[in-house]
């Protein structure tokens, strides 16, 4: 993985390519297309919209966008920030794309998550000569990126570049302020992008997973880079990545809640009520990886001596998002992406019902989280943190399909379920 932005190709060699800006000849652009079947997330949502879904209906202003999945949200990085992935082999051709809805679409959904730390990962291969958007759509697109978009972004991640794209940067690069240019990362191979997030919460393409077989196949045996690591066994004590029932076994005394959401949200609840934007930051991502192997090997861990309170934030989220089952269980995926459909007289009494269904573990440790998000927005004043702001942050952490990323037909319903869990907490879990 590299950062070259910066680097000058100087004028003999950028000449002849900003002549032509052709793309790479491995980018073939009859490449065929997907033929991985949806997962069954993904299938219901395609039937929700077919049928006329409330979240984003066939005469949703932007469905005839959001139908080719160019965009996703994909949980959170190793860093505890936001992932939103844009797929370019998924753009169709330029006459069958509005390029200034996709621009809008994106902004819409990156203005959910710019107030918070986040990353983007760019995956270029499929870009084609019939595909690509007109060098002015860039940099008007560019330009529409106003300082609240750039400012927490903390990394953009190219993944496959070309000389293609290359050069179209450097071309770009008196736009580019020098802090913009840092941020953004080449990534030659997927698994360079293990050390930023887990590919395995990525919906791939297959034809960039293809593609990335293509390039390795082509490279000699001693240039072959490191494959995606295997995951680990688990440990005597793990405590990330084990499903609630197995930590409830092991609990000394049956406590349904598992010590990390007591060791976290107890530290929060004392000291961290009033750290503005809590739930937003990032934090040092080598002491999260020290922290969760401390739980993983039995050892007790006291964030009262770190006093780090977006380490223990951080901390919080990546041990939920990291269940094998989100916390909210895959059977409800469907009831809580439907929920917008439940008359407001009858939200109480459903979120009652879904959540009673839970298995109990889920349940206590679901209401243990949830009173004290509640607490957090009761002091938004100062820390800025309402409850619609917790949603966006938790939502995609507390339900998602069994593909691991969040399709946007699904990520509002989801967040807009989240938001009424906390608006109507104290009825529902009275």
């Amino acid at each position: 993985m590299s950062s070259e932005l910066l680097v000058d190709l100087g004028e003999d060699a950028l000449a002849p390519e900003l002549d032509r800006l052709k793309l790479s000849p491995l980018e073939d652009p009859k490449w065929p297309p997907d033929v991985s079947p949806m997962s069954k997330s993904e299938t219901d949502i395609a039937q929700s919209m077919a049928t006329g879904s409330p979240h984003l209906s066939w005469d949703h202003p932007f469905y005839d966008i959001a139908r080719h999945q160019i965009i996703e949200v994909a949980g959170d990085d190793n860093f505890g920030r936001k992932v939103i992935v844009f797929n370019a082999c998924r753009m169709p051709k330029q006459h069958e794309l509005d390029h200034r809805k996709l621009l809008m679409y994106l902004k819409g959904t990156l203005d959910q998550y710019v107030e918070s730390d986040y990353t983007l990962i760019y995956f270029h291969h499929g870009l084609t000569s019939e595909n690509k958007p007109s060098l002015s759509w860039v940099r008007d697109a560019y330009k529409e990126f106003d300082r609240k978009y750039k400012k927490n972004i903390k990394a953009l991640y190219i993944v496959h570049p070309t000389m293609f794209i290359k050069t179209l940067l450097i071309l770009f690069k008196p736009l580019i302020s020098f802090k913009f240019g840092r941020k953004i990362n080449y990534v030659s191979y997927l698994s360079e992008l293990e050390d930023v997030v887990k590919c395995e919460q990525l919906v791939i393409p297959a034809r960039v997973q293809e593609y990335d077989d293509k390039l390795r196949a082509s490279l000699k045996p001693s240039a072959q880079p490191p494959m995606s690591p295997p995951r680990s066994p688990p440990l005597p004590n793990q405590m990330f990545g084990v499903p609630l029932a197995v930590l409830r076994q092991r609990s000394p005394d049956g406590d349904p809640i598992p010590v990390v959401m007591k060791d976290t949200i107890s530290f929060l609840s004392e000291r961290g009520l009033e750290i503005e934007g809590i739930f937003r930051r990032s934090a040092n991502v080598t002491l999260v990886k020290e922290v969760q192997l401390r739980y993983n090997s039995g050892e007790a861990v006291s964030f009262y001596d770190m006093e780090d309170f977006h380490l223990a934030a951080v901390i919080l989220k990546t041990f939920v998002r990291e269940l094998p089952e989100p916390l909210l269980t895959y059977h409800l995926y469907n009831d809580v992406v439907n929920f917008a459909t439940v008359p407001s007289e009858n939200q109480v009494a459903a979120l009652k019902a879904l959540v009673e269904s839970l298995p109990e573990e889920n349940y206590a440790s679901l209401r243990y989280l949830v009173t004290f998000l509640a607490q957090v927005s009761g002091n938004s004043e100062i820390n800025k943190m309402t409850n619609s702001n917790l949603a966006v942050v938790f939502g995609p952490n507390l339900l998602w399909g069994r593909d691991n990323a969040m399709s946007l037909s699904a990520i509002g319903p989801i967040n807009n379920f989240t938001r009424t869990l906390l608006d109507q907490q104290h009825l529902v879990f009275e």
